[in-house]
């Protein structure tokens, strides 16, 4: 059997004779991203698969709830790190006013109708909670 160009790495290996479309070599970096591309596939196209994953990854958080605290302490260089990136996106949010899902712009006249109200932060981001309100005009301005 001739030899294969790994797709991950570039470099020649002679696949397995039990394999005929091997196109990944057997070093461990890239039969991690042969993993990695496939699971990322198969959450695009299963979504019982995409549930199942979630559910695990739930159940392992539970066993484990003290697994980012422990992991905190071990790595301080990590929460520096961290907390340097968060205050950059904190700056950001300032200058920013960010909309979530479906705000509407300002410079819109309201009609009467029933609408959905969201509170927004200090750093005006619009939250996921939201309320059903109706709204009436009593009176129209005139311009």
């Amino acid at each position: 059997m001739e030899n294969r160009w790994c797709t991950a790495c570039g470099n020649s290996f002679r696949p397995c004779p039990q394999i005929p479309r091997q196109s990944y070599c057997p070093e461990p970096d890239c039969q991690r991203e042969r993993r990695r591309l496939w699971q990322q596939t198969k959450r695009r196209s299963d979504p019982d698969y995409l549930d199942n994953q979630a559910q695990a990854q739930r159940a392992w958080s539970k066993r484990n709830m003290d697994y980012w605290r422990a992991y905190r302490e071990a790595h301080p260089d990590y929460v520096a790190q961290n907390r340097a990136r968060q205050r950059v996106r904190n700056e950001k949010g300032k200058t920013l006013k960010i909309a979530k899902m479906d705000a509407s712009p300002v410079a819109i006249s309201l009609l009467p109708g029933v609408y959905q109200l969201r509170a927004l932060d200090h750093r005006h981001v619009a939250k996921m909670d939201v309320w059903t309100v109706r709204l009436t005009v009593l009176a129209v301005a005139q311009v």
